[in-house]
């Protein structure tokens, strides 16, 4: 086993031709209370994961940060605001060509969005979106391999397709959607 650092981290590159999964890189590092997952056995993927979708912010004023990125920002493709009551927000998509900025907003009192800007009184990324082909895999393995997802089964997002959440403590410190994009 070889041991080397990747953006101050510390890994162990597998090697040994008697191991599952040779070349598999493990993160042995646990930062305050948060774990990624240590040991995976990387097998033919049953799904793929895919390109970033969208990178959500959560915004105390929806027409501040509406005009920010439209006015300020130059983006040429920002939509309208779209309350969402089913999730608690309300959702403004920000286009950028290969990806999106997700603006999200309290919707009513249990709002997932009011409990962060509580937090974060100025708002800030609330989590990245990523797409998967087929999420029903992706969650299989995935919990099969330590990660927590939030909701069980996935439930329809913003965009009318399946969605799941990742448990940040298994991700890094980071709430991971993932979205099934077929």
């Amino acid at each position: 086993m070889a041991t080397f650092s990747l953006l101050s981290k510390r890994y162990v590159r597998v090697a040994s031709a008697s191991t599952p999964a040779p070349g598999l890189l493990l993160y042995s590092q646990t930062i305050k209370h948060r774990s990624l997952v240590t040991q995976a056995v990387k097998t033919s993927a049953a799904w793929k994961l895919g390109h970033l979708n969208h990178v959500a912010i959560a915004v105390p004023d929806m027409k501040q940060a509406t005009a920010f990125w439209k006015d300020i920002m130059q983006a040429d493709k920002v939509s309208e605001s779209v309350p969402m009551p089913e999730h608690g927000v309300y959702t403004v998509f920000v286009e950028l060509g290969n990806t999106k900025i997700e603006l999200l907003h309290p919707y009513g009192d249990k709002s997932p969005i009011a409990g962060f800007l509580a937090k974060n009184k100025n708002g800030g990324i609330h989590h990245i979106c990523l797409n998967v082909a087929d999420i029903k895999s992706a969650l299989a393995s995935l919990k099969a391999n330590g990660v927590r997802a939030l909701n069980e089964e996935p439930r329809i997002g913003a965009h009318g397709l399946p969605v799941v959440f990742l448990h940040p403590k298994d991700c890094g410190g980071v709430l991971v959607e993932l979205e099934e994009n077929k």
